[in-house]
């Protein structure tokens, strides 16, 4: 009677996905990139995008021009994204806005888009005698004089939380007069965000809540 075959000791032969299991395991997508690592790299793409001119709108200015942004789907992708990202690192992800209030005009470019992105409304603030029906007023100084923001009576709930976006912050007497008119509807001003700062005019130091902006400042 003959001796029956020894069972193999091979692991290949007797578990086929001993040796390839480990294979597998390099093949895996790689680790998608940290918020923060994100974020750096969009800031990169978008601060170099800016074109500049020196001695505008007055002498001594050296202004930032962001429309080039908008002329490019991908960058104006990016400016969403990139504030999105900027937001939530300001905020915190559980302390997303109720209301995003864009300033007139350049506020109204990236406003509604960044308000969908994060769920939440959008709401303008115009000069005087642009938007219909009830409204508050703020006044402001501008370097040849004054002039007054509107908001609609009705666009904002006590106790909702608002965060007010503009491409720049010069003097701050703007988005000052802004956050006042939140005050007079009962909101609660979260912070502001601007895509750029012109740090010597110190126009951060009127405004009655944090401030960030996106990219390098001047």
């Amino acid at each position: 009677m003959s001796n029956p075959l020894p069972s193999s000791t091979d692991p290949a032969k007797q578990h086929p996905d001993a040796t390839t299991a480990p294979q597998e395991r390099l093949r895996l997508p790689p680790t998608p990139p940290t918020a923060t690592s994100e974020l750096a790299s969009l800031k990169i793409r978008l601060q170099s995008s800016l074109r500049q001119f020196p001695d505008f709108p007055s002498k001594g200015i050296l202004f930032e021009d962001i429309l080039p942004i908008f002329a490019d789907p991908h960058l104006h992708q990016d400016l969403i994204r990139a504030l999105e990202l900027h937001v939530q690192d300001h905020l915190g992800i559980a302390e997303k806005p109720d209301i995003i209030v864009g300033l007139e005009a350049r506020g109204f470019l990236f406003g509604p888009s960044l308000a969908l992105r994060l769920g939440a409304g959008f709401v303008p603030v115009r000069k005087r005698g642009k938007l219909p029906g009830p409204t508050e007023t703020a006044e402001y100084e501008k370097e040849y004089g004054q002039d007054f923001f509107q908001i609609q009576a009705d666009a904002i709930k006590p106790g909702q939380k608002v965060l007010v976006v503009d491409d720049i912050i010069a003097t701050g007497g703007s988005a000052a007069a802004a956050g006042s008119l939140i005050k007079k509807l009962g909101g609660v001003t979260q912070g502001y965000i601007f895509i750029i700062e012109l740090d010597f005019l110190k126009g951060r130091d009127k405004l009655d809540a944090s401030v960030s902006t996106l990219l390098s400042s001047q």
